[in-house]
């Protein structure tokens, strides 16, 4: 692996980080939207339910479990891209490592 490699492999790792980064921003931002519809639905779903308190919480829990799944897809979303971050970050180390290696040859 030569120098220039490396350079041009730290760009385009770079360049993916970056996008990554907004890609998370947007995923953030749907699980909050998810959230928030999650919340709303199952709190109207139980002030519109009758009988005790368990049984609301029930029947809420039921006619909110759409939106809890959109929650959920969202939540791993965030997971997913969360972990394809952290690797982009590892192979920017890899090939920052690589560059010093180099570099220390080249000095002997």
């Amino acid at each position: 692996m030569t120098s220039s490699n490396i350079v041009q492999e730290l760009y385009e790792l770079t360049q993916e980080n970056r996008k990554g980064i907004e890609v998370y921003a947007e995923a953030m931002d749907s699980l909050a939207r998810a959230e928030n519809i999650l919340d709303k639905t199952e709190a109207h779903a139980f002030l519109d339910a009758e009988g005790s308190v368990a049984e609301r919480q029930a029947r809420a829990k039921l006619a909110s479990a759409e939106a809890r799944l959109e929650r959920d897809l969202a939540k791993a979303q965030v997971d997913r891209v969360r972990m394809k971050l952290k690797m982009v970050e590892n192979a920017i180390l890899a090939q920052a490592t690589a560059a010093k290696m180099i570099q220390a040859e080249m000095k002997l």
